[in-house]
């Protein structure tokens, strides 16, 4: 019988959460007789934890202060009693039922995500782009195409995620953090389509700056473990950009801007040189 311990990372969700909970006991009550579910209140303000303590089948772990969404996976993760996880949000937007679905998957695979459509009317306009333009920029660093990057409904197993938990971060872009290790770490991650609902309650996302710390974190994170991605292309524009102005300054200017060259082409030299090494250190550590 299939032993699974869904995670809830839960902060002012007084709206949804009861509603999420209900639906969990179900498919449990339906599924799996030995699944527990894990209810990590982040320091709520609202009165989420009284609505779980209603649940006595329920654990519930609270943070004294609010320390981010990756916190509270990482405290529930660190509880859990079985290696096969489950990670869903407590505002109602991610279909609970389709877990079973994903569950069935991780036999073969590594992570199962649950992968939402970009332009899903119910994900908020202004989150679209971003979301877009960071998809493109983790296909290219991963040369993988990723069809949901950030989903908040996955399972994954245990053993493989506590190799690591020290990298992965306490805020919103904990599931970014993973996705991209996974994959660049040749992992199995398989995508299954599923559908997203209208959140309850107000959305935690600030999407100016999140969208600037996913960017950093998505270059930071393929950089520890494919720095060459980063590196390659970056030498190679200065190689290119020193040969187009000797090109140019021959052919349109009185003097030949050598000096400007031979910066350009060692400054592409030095950049390689720091990728090749940086690609090294990281095949050594592994």
């Amino acid at each position: 019988m299939e032993e699974v311990s869904i995670i809830i990372p839960a902060y002012n969700e007084r709206e949804g959460i009861t509603h999420v909970i209900e639906s969990l006991r179900l498919l449990k009550e339906k599924h799996g007789p030995r699944w527990e579910i894990i209810v990590v209140d982040d320091g709520s303000t609202d009165g989420t934890s009284e609505m779980v303590k209603n649940f006595g089948d329920v654990i519930l772990i609270q943070h004294p202060l609010n320390r981010g969404y990756g916190a509270a996976i990482k405290t529930g993760i660190r509880h859990a009693k079985y290696n096969t996880l489950v990670i869903s949000d407590a505002d109602g937007t991610y279909p609970v039922n389709d877990i079973p679905k994903l569950i069935a998957q991780l036999p073969k695979n590594d992570m199962v995500v649950g992968a939402r459509h970009i332009n899903s009317s119910n994900i908020p306009l202004s989150r679209r782009p971003a979301k877009w333009m960071l998809n493109k920029l983790a296909n290219y660093l991963t040369g993988i195409k990723i069809p949901d990057l950030n989903s908040g409904l996955r399972v994954m197993k245990k053993d493989i995620l506590l190799k690591y938990l020290h990298l992965l971060p306490d805020g919103f872009s904990f599931t970014t953090t993973i996705t991209l290790a996974m994959l660049t770490n040749n992992y199995d991650v398989e995508f299954v389509p599923i559908e997203y609902k209208i959140r309850s309650g107000r959305s935690k996302i600030r999407p100016i700056r999140d969208t600037m710390n996913f960017i950093q974190l998505i270059i930071r994170t393929v950089l520890y473990f494919d720095p060459l991605k980063i590196f390659l292309p970056i030498s190679a524009f200065f190689f290119i950009s020193s040969i187009a102005v000797l090109i140019l300054s021959y052919l349109f200017t009185p003097k030949v801007m050598d000096i400007t060259t031979v910066i350009l082409f060692i400054s592409g030299v030095q950049i390689l040189a720091i990728g090749m090494i940086a690609d090294l250190i990281d095949k050594r550590n592994r």
